[in-house]
């Protein structure tokens, strides 16, 4: 199973996602690392990325992810997925799950200026709600709110998907 955590930058996609993997003993992979260098300094210089940019790196991914179901290795991939159209090219089987980590702007906001470390620029928030389409309910999507403990939602993720719980 690949479980996708996908939200706006600062959402906690990494550190949620991270956690997850540990709990379950899965491999997590990390969607920024498969940028390539353009769209990394393109967003650390405060600009965001367009389709065009996004298509290369989505593919990808995409073929990450059909490389880790094809091996049935289980894996949590932390990618930002805001639109529907990249989240339907990465669901490549009905082995792929998909988590939103949804929050308002304020609580996001605060999650980022208080992030150390991280190459996305915290002006780009405003981008990336612009261009968020949160899912539909046709897309099968579970969504989590924002607003506790990283563990907790981990938890949650874990007992909605049926994957148990460390309790």
């Amino acid at each position: 199973m690949i479980i996708i955590v996908f939200g706006v930058s600062g959402a906690g996609k990494t550190t949620v996602g991270k956690l997850l993997a540990k709990d379950l003993g899965w491999r997590f992979l990390e969607a920024d690392d498969f940028h390539p260098r353009a769209n990394i300094e393109k967003m650390r210089g405060g600009r965001p990325l367009t389709d065009e940019d996004r298509w290369p790196w989505l593919e990808r991914l995409r073929e990450q992810i059909a490389r880790s179901v094809a091996a049935k290795e289980n894996a949590v991939l932390a990618c930002s997925a805001l639109k529907r159209a990249y989240r339907k090219r990465l669901h490549v089987s009905d082995d792929v799950n998909l988590v939103f980590l949804r929050g308002d702007y304020a609580l996001i906001e605060k999650q980022l200026r208080d992030r150390r470390g991280h190459f996305m620029s915290p002006g780009l928030l405003k981008s990336q709600f612009a261009v968020l389409e949160e899912p539909d309910p046709d897309e099968h999507v579970l969504t989590i709110e924002l607003g506790r403990k990283p563990q907790e939602l981990v938890e949650e993720i874990k007992v909605r998907l049926g994957l148990g719980s460390n309790t």
